[in-house]
């Protein structure tokens, strides 16, 4: 962008345009500092792709803020990770305490919080490629004074932001939509095959997973479902940015916790001529893909799966298991789906995990695991209910796709003034 089109803005660092603020963590050991109304955030929270963090897993007491180092930052500032997974970004919801693997950025008078946040996910690769340290890679408070970008008038930082926020609201209006519809599905699910509600006028026998309907029976997951591993890429032929003629990685970060997928996932590609041979591991439409590997520290995706909604778009990575419906029953991805992201599912199937730094389920586990297999009539009948709600979540999917690719496209175009924005009066 030539400078004199660039007048009226300044160069800055980051640090010159906020308040970096550290995290911190209440003693564990100390239970009247746990459990309490303060949200409590580490990156887990927020290191999924979407704009706002609306809660945390875990919360502290009063007490547990005025005895420790973290501190309380308010809506609408932001947090961003520092450490290991460095630069996962999101803006507050609702006022949050944070850990210490995070810091707290708040805007000074030069700029606002909305639009901070975009100038930061602008400089994400630049944090990265400053992080140091021999076992983590960690960046620092004096990180932000090393990145160095332009900041326009706040008129126009305003209607910047304001651009790129209706893109980000959608977004997230897509993912709350479809968290409703899976939580509609799912309910469903457990009305019939867990309580077994319509049915409970007919007779019961007992099985292996207590009391189910006559008629129905208790099988494996194998015996409604092919199940196959991903294949082991190497590194060094894998892309950071896609090509036209490429395949997406599918790797872990695509499962979302607690189940579903995480359009936001890892960002890895292969060109296609690298993957003759490999047609068996390029997945379709409905396919079930499977966590096979976590932390011991922190489990928080093993056995999960995510549910694919598009043909031919992403190649199976290691450490992934495939599950493709196989059965004459009427058994379809709806079914599996909500079954295997069903907390008494994950329960059992974690529990004959291998155990080590990683923990580990092995396909013949992943195969064994029991399930209630209803009668045909009754499998048919819930599709017929279920799969248009599936059918409207893939669609709001697409849409998502398709709006991060234009806010990914149109932000560095902004941020640099190559693109410039009609002002909003006020």
């Amino acid at each position: 962008m030539p400078k004199d089109k660039l007048t009226n803005w300044k160069e800055v660092t980051l640090g010159d345009v906020c308040d970096i603020i550290g995290g911190g963590t209440p003693k564990t050991k100390i239970d009247e500092y746990w459990n309490g109304d303060i949200p409590w955030l580490s990156v887990v929270d927020f290191n999924n792709g979407y704009r706002t963090v609306y809660k945390a897993e875990k919360s502290i007491t009063e007490l547990g803020l005025q005895n420790s180092s973290t501190k309380c930052l308010d809506k609408g500032d932001i947090i961003i990770s520092a450490r290991g997974t460095v630069g996962a970004l999101a803006q507050l919801g609702e006022t949050m305490a944070f850990n210490q693997s995070c810091y707290g950025l708040k805007a000074n008078l030069e700029t606002t919080n909305d639009f901070l946040y975009y100038l930061v996910k602008n400089s994400i690769k630049e944090l990265q490629n400053n992080t140091h340290g021999s076992v983590f890679d960690t960046i620092t408070k004096d990180t932000f004074e090393k990145i160095s970008t332009f900041l326009p008038p706040l008129l126009e930082q305003e209607s910047i932001a304001l651009t790129l926020s209706c893109l980000d609201d959608k977004i997230e209006l897509n993912a709350q939509m479809n968290k409703t519809l899976e939580e509609m599905a799912q309910a469903i699910f457990k009305s019939w095959f867990v309580d077994f509600d319509p049915f409970k006028d007919g007779e019961f026998e007992d099985s292996e997973l207590g009391k189910i309907p006559k008629g129905w029976k208790v099988g494996t997951l194998d015996e409604v479902a092919d199940f196959s591993n991903g294949y082991a890429f190497k590194s060094k032929e894998l892309l950071k940015t896609p090509t036209d003629d490429c395949y997406h990685i599918f790797k872990m970060g695509h499962i979302s916790k607690g189940g579903g997928m995480n359009i936001n996932g890892t960002k890895s590609w292969i060109k296609k001529d690298q993957c003759g041979g490999l047609l068996k591991y390029v997945l379709k439409e409905n396919d079930l893909l499977m966590c096979m590997t976590d932390m011991k520290d922190n489990v928080a995706l093993l056995g999960h799966t995510a549910l694919l909604y598009e043909n031919d778009k992403y190649i199976l990575n290691q450490r992934v298991g495939l599950l493709r419906k196989r059965n004459d029953i009427g058994i379809d991805f709806p079914f599996l789906f909500i079954l295997t992201n069903y907390y008494r599912f994950i329960e059992d199937l974690r529990g004959r995990a291998n155990s080590g730094v990683q923990v580990n389920l092995s396909t013949s586990e992943i195969k064994s695991s029991l399930l209630v297999i209803p009668k045909k009539e009754i499998n048919e009948k819930f599709d017929k209910i279920v799969k248009p709600l599936f059918s409207k979540i893939f669609k709001n999917n697409i849409e998502t796709e398709r709006l991060i690719n234009l806010r990914d496209y149109l932000l560095p175009k902004l941020m640099s003034g190559e693109i410039r924005v009609p002002l909003e009066k006020k």
